[in-house]
């Protein structure tokens, strides 16, 4: 049973944003551990009233679950679009007086007279001096769940083959799609315990909580392009931990209880790439969670790990959680407006990768092992991370540089399909792992048959020197042919050191070719 501990003295967190609240006679909760009942009975929406309080369960530090205080102010529901409903309240206790909502805490289960609410999952956004949060009714992420065979209309964007690095860029940051508010416009929803025009306000205000990635082996190169993708869509970035023992609850279990931290994975191996929330209710080993989307998928294959939280990083923009990944628990299947929601248990498949990379200047040869999710979208997204991210690790971060590069993709009931090329100059190593993501999209999101990606192997030889010759001159043996006859054709190419090299070539002329013959002799860019 939850329990409410009054502090005489203390005195309880005023909003100063809403100034149209009036308090009075709240008492504050403390920073306590939590002992959950063992069955979770649900408060529907409609008993909800201004002037409840309640108790919500997160982690602050450790893996300890802890109250705060939950005043509720009213209730906003958005009349247009998706007509959700959000609940408006006050949050205090632990350090949340001075952190404000923090990133991390979605999720967060809120009860009222120890019946679940909602969970914690909206905030008013940067440089909130008030720790102010919408709250996802329980009923709403309940509906959601048993409703998950709806598949969402969502299009990933297209990577052409001649990518550049700026326009793979922009078309990665159009996928991350910005955070919406609950409304646009104050005239879309209709409220019930707050004024209209300070409400109608507040609901454009109101943004999902931000979700923290734990970054882990990444080189500040990559993280930045990551962050600045993420950022763009109201995630932050952090590097956290990996844990090597395991995470264990406090009270000794094995399981995932209500107020626990959550981790869903993109990436593991020597690179770790995670989001991280809260979990709101466990029923039946089935898992609900964030209160909100994590990148509304729909149906998804996210592996779903313990979290740890490591330490709060409070700041005026807006506070976070730094965590520490732990080990694989289940899978999250289905990412919805709602929440996450995913079953403990069997581990999704995910795809491993290889990096392999020679570099003869140096006589030496590194692997790199990491697996990912398998999905038309961030497989070859991640695919390009780790490839660039070696890249950047381990060769010439200024200069020009030369990467032949090989790719093969081991496809399920298929023959595996290859791809190579040779880059040099300044750019070249974005340009190498631009090579193995562009593929790699075409082939997931073809329209002719479903593919499965069973493994992916990159062979990298890397030099610390442009490795470049130019055309000097192309030549036949005779300029009398006839169709279906084999000439030679013969290519004399410089390099910048001045040394010629000849290469010759067989081409077959078409039986059906007629007249005059031309031949264009030309570099592969």
């Amino acid at each position: 049973m939850t329990k409410t501990l009054q502090m005489p003295g203390t005195p309880c967190f005023r909003s100063t944003i809403l100034k149209f609240v009036i308090v009075t006679g709240l008492a504050c909760v403390a920073f306590a551990p939590v002992s959950l009942p063992a069955a979770t009975e649900t408060m529907p929406l409609s008993e909800v009233r201004p002037g409840m309080q309640g108790v919500g369960v997160t982690v602050f530090e450790g893996n300890t679950r802890s109250e705060f205080a939950v005043h509720i102010l009213g209730v906003l529901t958005n009349v247009m679009g998706p007509r959700r409903d959000l609940i408006v309240a006050r949050l205090e206790g632990g350090p949340l007086a001075n952190t404000g909502v923090i990133q991390g805490m979605s999720g967060s289960p809120v009860y009222i007279d120890n019946r679940l609410v909602g969970a914690i999952s909206y905030s008013l956004g940067s440089f909130s001096k008030d720790a102010i949060a919408g709250i996802t009714p329980i009923e709403e992420m309940i509906e959601t769940e048993s409703n998950s065979t709806q598949r969402l209309a969502r299009r990933n964007p297209q990577i052409p083959l001649d990518s550049t690095p700026t326009e793979i860029s922009a078309r990665m940051r159009e996928a991350f799609q910005t955070l919406e508010p609950f409304a646009h416009n104050p005239g879309n929803v209709s409220v019930s315990g707050l004024p209209n025009g300070e409400a109608g306000h507040l609901a454009t205000m109101l943004r999902p909580i931000s979700t923290p990635i734990v970054l882990n082996g990444f080189v500040p190169e990559v993280h930045n392009i990551w962050a600045s993708m993420l950022n763009h869509a109201g995630f932050t970035t952090a590097v956290g931990g990996i844990s090597s023992t395991g995470i264990t609850q406090s009270n000794g279990s094995t399981s995932l209880q209500p107020g626990d931290s959550v981790g869903v994975m993109l990436m593991r191996g020597d690179l770790t790439m995670a989001g991280t929330g809260t979990v709101t209710l466990v029923e039946n080993d089935r898992v609900y969670a964030f209160g909100h989307s994590f990148y509304n998928l729909g149906s998804a294959q996210y592996p779903m790990t313990r979290a740890r939280v490591t330490t709060l990083l409070p700041s005026l923009a807006i506070s976070s959680r730094i965590a520490e990944i732990g080990e694989i628990l289940g899978t999250i299947d289905q990412d919805r407006s709602t929440g996450i929601y995913g079953s403990i248990g069997t581990e999704p498949a995910m795809i491993p990768v290889t990096v392999t990379l020679d570099t003869p200047d140096k006589s030496a040869s590194e692997s790199f092992h990491f697996e990912i999710i398998d999905n038309e979208l961030f497989s070859p997204l991640l695919t390009y991370t780790g490839v660039l991210n070696t890249l950047f690790s381990w060769t010439q971060e200024v200069g020009a540089g030369t990467y032949d590069i090989t790719t093969v993709a081991q496809i399920r009931n298929h023959p595996p399909v290859s791809f190579q090329n040779m880059f040099t100059g300044s750019t070249a190593a974005i340009s190498a792992a631009l090579s193995t993501a562009t593929p790699l999209t075409t082939l997931l999101s073809n329209a002719f048959d479903s593919v499965s990606v069973e493994r992916i192997d990159v062979a990298v030889t890397a030099y610390e020197t442009p490795r470049i010759a130019t055309l000097q001159r192309v030549w036949v043996d005779t300029d009398q042919v006839r169709s279906g006859e084999t000439i030679s054709l013969h290519i004399l190419s410089r390099s910048d050191d001045g040394n010629d090299q000849t290469y010759t070539l067989e081409l077959n002329i078409p039986r059906h070719v007629t007249g005059t013959v031309d031949l264009l002799v030309a570099d592969a860019v």
